[in-house]
């Protein structure tokens, strides 16, 4: 796969999956919208450590710096 993410998208992804987790955990959204957010959470991280986002790529966006030569 093509890595499209960048390290700065990275930890956001975590830190906003962690948070929504922690949210969650702590009874503070119950209910559909704190499943909606576990799955999203699941999402943001296997993205993270995956390295790529499937919707970057119909666009064609790139988080990951460019090297100079």
């Amino acid at each position: 796969m093509i890595k499209n993410i960048g390290s700065a998208d990275k930890n956001k992804r975590i830190i906003i999956a962690v948070v929504f987790i922690a949210l969650y955990l702590s009874g503070v959204l119950p209910g559909i919208l704190g499943i909606i957010l576990i799955a999203l959470s699941v999402i943001f991280l296997a993205t993270s450590f995956i390295g790529t986002c499937p919707l970057y790529l119909p666009f064609g966006l790139s988080t990951l710096r460019k090297l100079k030569k």
